[in-house]
């Protein structure tokens, strides 16, 4: 049976991010908001556990899951050949809506579908997920929605979709945008924008002159 915590009371609060947290380690899905939408979380370096989010969305592994993280910090054990235009981007936008897309170190064990030796990886702003993050460590985080179905911009509409499949749902009210995040792949030599949301080409050209838009 899903428990649900409302984070505008503190007590809850706690609780709710210490059973989430809890629940993340033994494998099971959470539902955490973010600075975008609600999102469906799982640890990112257990298959078992990435292969339930997949599933809950009815997703196959062909649209991997993005990683979401608590710090800047993280990216060092994640990510290799970390372009200093990449690092610029980081100061610049995060926490916020900017995912980026960046060779993952060699050396990590995990599965996130077919991600070609890639990771999306992405610093939210919004306390709660800030703070789970923090706990836990890195997620394997994808929108809190049936495949198909709009994004959730709150925890009712994310549960309504996803029931029983989540352990626990960290309810902290709407979320202020439904606009899903910018993603920028920094693999090569050129920052290139994939997709632009919440962040416009012309804001992180202010950043790195040279970025390319993808056709």
């Amino acid at each position: 049976m899903a428990r649900r915590y409302d984070c505008s009371d503190a007590t809850d609060r706690a609780t709710g991010l210490r059973e989430a947290a809890s629940a993340v380690r033994r494998g099971e899905l959470v539902v955490l908001p973010t600075d975008t939408v609600y999102g469906i979380g799982a640890d990112a370096f257990s298959p078992e556990a990435v292969g339930d989010l997949l599933e809950a969305k009815g997703r196959g592994p062909g649209m991997p899951s993005p990683v979401l993280v608590g710090s800047p910090n993280t990216l060092h054990g994640l990510v290799t050949e970390f372009s200093e235009q990449a690092w610029e981007l980081v100061d610049a936008f995060w926490p916020g809506a900017l995912t980026l897309v960046a060779k993952h170190q060699p050396s990590l064990t995990w599965d996130l579908g077919e991600t070609r030796g890639t990771v999306a990886v992405r610093m939210p702003l919004h306390p709660v997920a800030i703070e789970l993050l923090t706990e836990f460590g890195p997620m394997a985080v994808s929108s809190a929605n049936l495949t198909g179905h709009p994004s959730p911009q709150d925890c009712d509409a994310a549960q309504e979709m996803l029931g029983d499949s989540v352990s626990v749902y960290l309810d902290a009210g709407p979320t202020p945008a439904a606009v899903p995040s910018s993603i920028v792949d920094v693999t090569g030599q050129v920052p290139v924008l994939l997709r632009e949301g919440a962040i416009s080409a012309e804001e992180l050209r202010k950043v790195v002159p040279e970025l390319e838009v993808a056709h």
